[in-house]
């Protein structure tokens, strides 16, 4: 895996979690209190360089076979669930990620949740909702960001590119206080499942004692394969998904114009 390709791999499915962690953080600081949301999301921060740190280096003592295999299996878990949202979403059998709709939800919530103080916490609402979104989005990254650094011994870059994903999203929606919802989540998870599913593919058919023909240059034609085998699952939904709304229209115009005439 060449360092540009990890780089935007790492970056991009930071910033899609960045963009979902960030809306519930701007809705609690926006009814709430600012200093207890960004106190959670520092503590998850800090929790999360602590798995890095100690994820890395109990990694790097694991035989690199056995490692592909188990982060081959988990990667391709992760890219198909990324992978399936996607599909669903553009095919119409899901609704799109409406970051305005949650950023309501969550901003109606928060000003009708109770105030606690503890300790140095003034919201301790706030807070914990605020660590526990950044750290269940973060650990998706986290594994992303350890399984792609230490298979290709570029951890710092990495990091690098998952610590510039968090600080875009960070400074955008500073800028404009408000949720993401230009952002185009659908697109870049659809096209983070074909990354993930394809290395995790690689890595487990390795770790397991496959042999790819090309080696390393079988992930060329790998990723399209999936993507196009994706893109057509779209299709075929759109078009079953178009069949049962006019047959739904047809029902629903035949019993009014049977109740009609009765």
């Amino acid at each position: 895996m060449t360092g540009g390709a990890l780089f935007v791999a790492v970056f991009v499915a930071c910033m899609v979690e960045a963009v979902e962690a960030a809306t519930i953080v701007l809705a609690i600081g926006t009814a709430r209190h600012w200093r207890s949301a960004l106190q959670g999301v520092g503590v998850a921060l800090a929790v999360l360089a602590v798995v890095v740190a100690v994820l890395g280096t109990a990694i790097g003592v694991i035989p690199l076979g056995a490692f592909r295999l188990v982060v081959g299996t988990v990667l391709m878990v992760f890219g198909l669930q990324w992978l399936r949202k996607a599909i669903l979403r553009a095919s119409g059998y899901k609704a799109l990620h409406d970051e305005d709709a949650i950023f309501r939800r969550q901003l109606e919530a928060a000003r009708n949740a109770g105030e606690e103080r503890r300790g140095r916490v003034a919201d301790w609402y706030g807070f914990t909702l605020c660590f526990k979104a950044t750290l269940l989005e973060g650990l998706e990254v986290v594994f992303i960001v350890v399984t792609f650094g230490n298979d290709n011994h570029r951890l710092p870059l990495a990091i690098g590119a998952a610590a510039l994903g968090v600080i875009v999203v960070a400074g955008v929606a500073t800028a404009v206080r408000a949720p993401l919802s230009r952002v185009p989540e659908n697109g870049m998870k659809f096209v983070v499942g074909v990354m993930l599913t394809a290395y995790g593919a690689f890595w487990g058919a390795e770790g397991a004692g496959a042999a790819w023909p090309g080696s390393d240059a079988a992930l060329l034609w790998l990723m399209p394969a999936i993507a196009l085998f994706a893109l057509l699952l779209i299709a075929l939904l759109r078009g079953k998904r178009g069949r049962d709304v006019a047959a739904d229209r047809a029902r629903t115009a035949g019993a009014g114009t049977a109740g009609s005439a009765v």
